[in-house]
């Protein structure tokens, strides 16, 4: 019983920090457009939305070299013994 706890708890961790990932990597490819010109809007407020319409929040949001964008997430519900967060860059390509 005890492992299959253990198994269940590192399952929904995984899946917790996938969420987190999944999350990051959307708000810095939304900034990134924002931050071309692609789409309206500041690219760190463009970025805080899509987060926070995947149960994230953005901890921090780096513009870097006119349309490179970094950003950093935690999920808005945080897992019993952490908090999942993702970290994400996205630019033009090279």
């Amino acid at each position: 019983m005890a492992l299959l706890v253990g198994m269940v708890l590192l399952a929904q961790a995984a899946a917790m920090a996938t969420r987190a990932a999944s999350a990051a990597d959307l708000a810095a490819l939304a900034a990134a457009d924002a931050a071309r010109g692609l789409s309206s809007g500041e690219p760190c407020a463009v970025a805080a939305g899509v987060a926070g319409k995947h149960d994230a929040k953005l901890t921090s949001c780096t513009i870097a070299g006119g349309d490179v964008v970094e950003v950093s997430t935690e999920l808005a519900r945080p897992f019993q013994w952490g908090v999942a967060t993702g970290r994400a860059r996205a630019g033009p390509p090279p």
